[in-house]
């Protein structure tokens, strides 16, 4: 291209040199911690999952490897109906709620839409025992079943575990469900209006296409959450006919000291989680609406009186079903304050110790991986998603059995088995933030000669500032919910809150129970909002 008058021939290159991408550093201190951080990743999961490998291949008083027994075989086919029950009613009550809150504006649709991401934080001993409080057998639906004279619910076994795997996974089928709508552009939703078309034509044209592709991957994501499930068997399972192979790992380890089989029943779980989570990447193809103009959508098809019915009352019994179960804890728990027992508050002590722990572990490595900007460094941040963290517990007791007595190193393993879980949600928010920053300022910080530490400080941190907080809010919370792997090696002094929450229920001390969840709620709740908080007070535009 010849330069215009007025212009020298030398200008001409200049804007396609400002609008090179930065280049990801190939070298110096922040590539080298990522690097060394994806390594310490690899290795603190390859390490357990080789002992339990190890284990599960050794011969047992001659037996033949990786046996599965009657009520081996009777926990995975549980697993296996479990989870595909849960997958499929989360997915299918989800599309309606969504498709409500795609094509209607009303006051608190932002508050109905934040609620939903409320059960990803809610620790899942507080939601089983707030599950209990409404659908139990002395609980609100049962008690007004039992005054109009109708048999009354029973929620252990199967439909314990559907019901709670469903309150968890709703939310999370609705949001991503409605990403699918979202992405469906204003101007075909205009088009079909100009067109005429009834709300069956706009559905069958418009909105079924993004169903089918979005619903077997929402379906699937869903079902690998729910193959990894302890806390909700543990609590709800009712039995062992309602045994999952994660719950059948823990009772090996608490009641038989059987390692053999819970390193096969290990490499099971391990096997179902990866083969359902590398099914779930793959699944599902884009719709092929193509691009739009990023207007409002504005749904001429769905103005009937009712549509609008249809959709409250969608809306309406979702957010019930949600709220319900948490406002009744909230309630019972204050009366419960008073009956705590002395030893919840060295437990909660503990919790808060893992908790913070886990956050620091967590933010130091995905922010060391976030910044070194290499796809395989990433990578291996996901990898933890594969794994259960009862199924790293195992592969960890095995290692620590012949060098010191698993109770002593309970909360140290606690905290990295977290750190692990937490990870791959700490590193995808702060990850593209991180790449943001760098394709918006890097080249000037190059030429400004602001590297190292000094770019990490003034340039980095500040901006990134939002998202660290966020990803330490959710870490916490996470962490300071769990009871995964502290069962596997808790003794009564070592014990975390939620795991001194589940043996009150055991014992029967429900009132005490329901205290204990009202802390738990408010320390899981009141991190997240701590974290997420500093991260936003202060921070750059």
């Amino acid at each position: 291209m010849h330069p215009t008058r007025g212009e020298t021939p030398a200008a001409a290159p200049l804007p396609a040199r400002r609008l090179r991408t930065v280049p990801a550093p190939t070298h110096g201190p922040g590539a080298l911690a990522g690097r060394l951080a994806a390594g310490a990743v690899c290795l603190a999961l390859v390490l357990p999952l080789a002992a339990i490998l190890w284990r599960a291949a050794t011969e047992d008083q001659g037996e033949p490897l990786f046996r599965l027994g009657p009520a081996d075989l009777a926990a995975l086919r549980f697993t296996l109906w479990q989870a595909l029950l849960s997958a499929l009613i989360s997915t299918l009550l989800a599309v309606p709620v969504a498709r409500a809150l795609a094509r209607r504006r009303f006051p608190g649709r932002g508050f109905v839409i934040t609620l939903m991401g409320a059960p990803f934080l809610l620790p899942v001993i507080v939601a089983v025992l707030a599950l209990l409080a409404v659908f139990g057998r002395g609980g609100l639906v049962n008690e007004g079943f039992t005054a109009l004279g109708l048999p009354t619910l029973r929620i252990y076994g199967l439909h314990g575990v559907v019901l709670a795997h469903v309150f968890f996974n709703l939310p999370l089928a609705v949001r991503l469900i409605l990403q699918g709508w979202q992405a469906i552009p204003a101007e075909r939703f205009r088009l079909a209006a100009q067109l005429g078309l009834r709300p069956s034509a706009v559905f069958r044209l418009l909105e079924a296409p993004m169903l089918r592709a979005t619903l077997p991957g929402t379906a699937l994501v869903i079902f690998a959450i729910c193959l990894s499930s302890f806390a909700v068997a543990l609590t709800l399972g009712g039995g062992p006919a309602a045994t999952t192979v994660e719950l059948a790992i823990y009772q090996s380890f608490q009641f038989d000291f059987d390692l053999t089989r819970a390193a096969t029943l290990a490499v099971i779980q391990l096997a179902l989680v990866a083969g359902a989570a590398l099914i779930s990447l793959r699944i599902g193809r884009p719709a092929g609406f193509g691009s739009g103009l990023d207007r409002p959508v504005t749904r001429w098809d769905a103005g009937s009186l009712p549509l609008r019915l249809i959709d409250g009352a969608a809306i309406a019994l979702a957010a019930g079903f949600l709220l319900v179960p948490l406002a009744v804890i909230v309630l019972n728990g204050i009366g419960g304050l008073t009956r705590l027992p002395a030893s919840l508050w060295p437990a909660t002590l503990n919790s808060l110790l893992v908790s913070l722990a886990a956050t620091a572990t967590t933010m130091a490595l995905a922010l060391a991986m976030a910044l070194a900007r290499r796809t395989w460094v990433e990578t291996a941040g996901l990898l933890p998603l594969a794994v259960s963290s009862l199924v790293l517990g195992t592969g960890l007791f095995l290692l620590v059995l012949p060098l010191a007595a698993p109770a002593t190193l309970a909360l140290p393993i606690t905290v990295l088995v977290n750190t692990l879980m937490a990870l791959p949600f700490a590193l995808r928010i702060l990850a593209p933030v991180a790449a943001r920053i760098e394709a918006e300022h890097g080249r000037l910080a190059d030429h400004l000669g602001l590297t190292g530490l000094a770019r990490l400080r003034l340039l980095t941190l500040p901006r990134l500032r939002p998202a660290l907080g966020f990803a330490a809010g959710l870490t916490a919370a996470l962490a300071m919910g769990d009871l995964g792997v502290i069962a596997l090696f808790a003794d009564p002094q070592q014990a975390t809150l939620p795991l001194q929450m589940y043996r009150l229920m055991g014992a029967y001390q429900m009132q005490a129970a329901q205290g204990a969840a009202l802390v738990l709620l408010a320390l899981s709740f009141g991190l997240f909002w701590i974290f997420d908080r500093w991260g936003r007070a202060g921070a750059h535009a």
